[in-house]
């Protein structure tokens, strides 16, 4: 299958899902996950229309917004160190990945330097997994209050990597868990503070993502085919 063909695919499926749900489709933006992937693949994606991508490493991201120059919304969805958060201001839209307090200090230092604000979301690690990143779904709400009060940062959302599964509906709660959580913080009506993105879903989960609220959803192997980490 071509990446075109496999782009058909994915945008029936969201619609279908949205269509599930009752929820028009422009509340879902397909995020093209190119980690791993060449400038060709990228290329193949822009000309079927994709203008947001997403990669898992800085240096990528450095590589590849070198190579295309063209107006394309990036995100960052890896994990993040700060010694390389310096190298993101200007280059990506979001951060999917805030987890820290050190690491939101150090956006918030980058972004100030650059006189600019960044869009964050903040990555909940719902299931748990000793294998992921991400805040417990106890202190997430506390996190997202104290960050959202530094000048430079814009909390937008939350994130979430559910679990590898043959059977998405085993995720269903967690995606619904998340929305809840984003729910119950906007219902607190804090100065500053509005939640309207929930990154969730992957390629084998994406439609359950999006019946339980998702805004963004993350396709990689879906668009682009198997990765080949080797390289």
């Amino acid at each position: 299958m071509s990446i075109r063909e496999n782009l058909e695919t994915v945008e029936k499926n969201i619609q279908a899902a949205c269509d599930r749900a009752g929820r028009d489709r422009s509340e879902v933006t397909l995020i093209a996950v190119s980690k791993t992937k060449p400038v060709s693949d990228i290329r193949e994606a822009m000309d079927c229309g994709i203008t947001v991508f997403g990669e898992n490493k800085v240096q990528e991201i450095r590589d590849k917004t070198e190579e295309i120059k063209e107006p394309l919304n990036w995100h960052m969805i890896g994990h993040l160190q700060t010694n390389k958060v310096k190298y993101l201001p200007g280059k990506v839209c979001m951060i999917h990945s805030v987890d820290k307090m050190s690491l939101a200090e150090e956006i918030e230092k980058q972004a100030a330097k650059h006189d600019l604000v960044m869009d964050v979301l903040c990555e909940v690690n719902m299931a748990g997994e000793d294998s992921k990143f991400g805040l417990s779904p106890e202190k997430a709400p506390d996190f997202v209050k104290s960050i959202a009060a530094f000048p430079h940062i814009r909390v937008r959302g939350l994130m979430t990597i559910a679990p590898y599964t043959d059977d998405p509906e085993t995720n269903r709660p967690y995606f619904k868990a998340l929305k809840k959580m984003l729910d119950d913080i906007n219902s607190e009506n804090i100065e500053g503070l509005h939640l309207d993105t929930l990154s969730m879903g992957m390629t084998g989960d994406y439609e359950v993502a999006i019946e339980e609220g998702a805004t963004f959803v993350r396709v990689g192997t879906g668009i682009f085919g198997e990765r080949n980490y080797n390289i």
